[in-house]
Parts: structure tokens; C-alpha cells; sequence
């Protein structure tokens, strides 16, 4: 199949990251609505929603631009070889501004104001800890499957994004341009803007490292294999 264009895959990966972190963002508001004070319960559906969703945007969306939604894959793959250097920062910056955008997609859509910043405590040792090996296991997961099954990522990635909310204290970020928009959702999703850098270091930090890691785990099923 021929690649697609520039533009094509940039508005792909804008697009499908407006329609993550509305459905992270959106389904937490629904959940904390719901569920009684319930947190067990919201956080349950809001993993189950967004692996839902994670599945079918991969689907969708993973011909045209390899559906990474997520600077740490997106550096992770120019790392492999599989996307160059300008392509990459073009498609983090997309990434950012679709994740944004998505937010206030959820805020307008349950009739809150767009414009808002998150005062949800999200530090200490145990968060990044936690954003360390969960996004370490989504690079691996990626990698693994790939050089497995191929046809697999979308649900493989799903079920590992779903399980990782729960396994995980910090509820599996994962993201920087996720933690970056959930600093500004005064909401179930959201983290206090001067805990989201450490997140975004560690998260960038840990897909180096798993990135290397897998290169020599899984040899040259690595090296320019795109999701």
C-alpha cells in the first residue's frame, strides 16, 4: 500500500488524539457523574472506555499514519529508524494540539468551561515509578506484537492500556501529549500543571530505554517496522 501523504497523516494523528483524550477526559466526567462516589467504579469505566476507544483508533487511523497518538512512541519510532527526524516533531506537535483539543471537546460536550487547569495531585515516588514501567510496557508491548503478530497492536495495546490503569499508581499516563492536556481538565482525568514535566521526563525517559531494550530483545523485528 502506498504511504500516505504528510498531510494526511498529520490530520490522522491530530484526529485520533482529539478522540483519545475526549473519550479519556469525557468518559471520567460520565464515570465520576454516576458512579456514587464510587472511584473503584469510575476508574473501571474509564479504563474500560479508553482501551475501547484505543482499539479502534489503532484500527482506524494505523494505515494511514501508524496511529501512534503519543510523542513517546512517535520518539521511539524515529529512534528504530521507522520515521525521520522532521516528520517526528511534526507529528508531536499534532499530537499536543489534538490531545488539547479534545479536552475541550469533553468539557463543551458536558457543559463545562473549556478553559481550566487541574489542581488533581499526581507526585511522588509511586507516580513516577509508575509512568516508568507503564510506558515502558506500551513500547515493549508495541515491539513484542509487531514482531510476532502484526494484525495484533490494536488489541494488544488496548488490553495493555486497560489492565496498566489498575496495575499502575499513577493510572497509566503513558502520554506526554496526554499529560500535557489533562493539566488542563479540572476533572476526574486531570494532573496539577507542576506535576505534569516530571511525568513528561519520565515518560520520554523510559521509552529511550525500553526502546533500546527491545532492540536487543527483539533484534531486527525493531528496525523500521511501523504499527
Amino acid at each position: 500500500m502506498q504511504q500516505a501523504t504528510i498531510m494526511r497523516r498529520l490530520v490522522a494523528e491530530l484526529t485520533g488524539s482529539a478522540i483519545l483524550l475526549a473519550t479519556v477526559v469525557g468518559s471520567g466526567i460520565m464515570a465520576e457523574s454516576l458512579s456514587g462516589g464510587n472511584v473503584a467504579l469510575a476508574l473501571l469505566a474509564n479504563a474500560i472506555a479508553t482501551g475501547a476507544i484505543l482499539f479502534v483508533l489503532i484500527t482506524v487511523f494505523g494505515p494511514v499514519s501508524g496511529a501512534h497518538f503519543n510523542p513517546a512512541v512517535t520518539f521511539s519510532m524515529s529512534l528504530a529508524g521507522d520515521i525521520g527526524r522532521r516528520d517526528a516533531i511534526l507529528y508531536m506537535v499534532v499530537q499536543v494540539a489534538g490531545a488539547v483539543a479534545g479536552v475541550w471537546l469533553a468539557h463543551a460536550m458536558f457543559g463545562l468551561p473549556l478553559f481550566q487547569f487541574s489542581t488533581k495531585l499526581r507526585a511522588g515516588g509511586g507516580q513516577w515509578i509508575s509512568e516508568a514501567v507503564a510506558t515502558s510496557g506500551l513500547i515493549l508491548t508495541i515491539y513484542g506484537t509487531l514482531s510476532a503478530r502484526r494484525d495484533a497492536v490494536p488489541a494488544t495495546v488496548a488490553l495493555y492500556i486497560t489492565s496498566a490503569y489498575w496495575f499502575t499508581a499513577s493510572t497509566s499516563f503513558a502520554n506526554p501529549a496526554v499529560t500535557l492536556a489533562r493539566m488542563l481538565s479540572d476533572t476526574f482525568a486531570g494532573i496539577r500543571p507542576q506535576d505534569a514535566p516530571i511525568f513528561v521526563g519520565v515518560q520520554l525517559a523510559s521509552a529511550l530505554a525500553s526502546t533500546l531494550f527491545a532492540r536487543w530483545l527483539f533484534g531486527k523485528a525493531v528496525e523500521r517496522r511501523a504499527l
